[in-house]
């Protein structure tokens, strides 16, 4: 993707966000030289390249999961993590506390 160092001002639509990681994925250029071209961070197109895998997967399945389905999935899984970091944090108050 041959744009300009300036284009930055320019708003990052998903069209271009979606060009940006099939460039990537056709070895057109690296994630650390798209960030730098276009005045990005790493993590950006890093997330960007990977949410565009994630959408191409589901496209690809023979029952693509809709939208919300894919929400609730996530919900699920973050709402399983908090658990655990509350049960760590719950754990640790229990270790730390003194002895009478």
């Amino acid at each position: 993707m041959a744009e300009a160092p300036n284009d930055s001002v320019q708003r990052w639509t998903a069209k271009r966000r979606a060009a940006l990681a099939v460039s990537i994925l056709k070895g057109e250029t690296s994630v650390a030289e798209a960030a730098r071209r276009h005045g990005l961070t790493v993590a950006e197109v890093e997330d960007w390249r990977d949410r565009f895998l994630l959408g191409a997967e589901n496209a690809l399945r023979s029952r693509p999961k809709d939208e919300e389905a894919l929400k609730d999935e996530q919900i699920k899984t973050l709402t399983q993590k908090i658990g655990d970091l509350v049960l760590d944090t719950d754990i640790l108050r229990e270790a730390l506390k003194p002895s009478p």
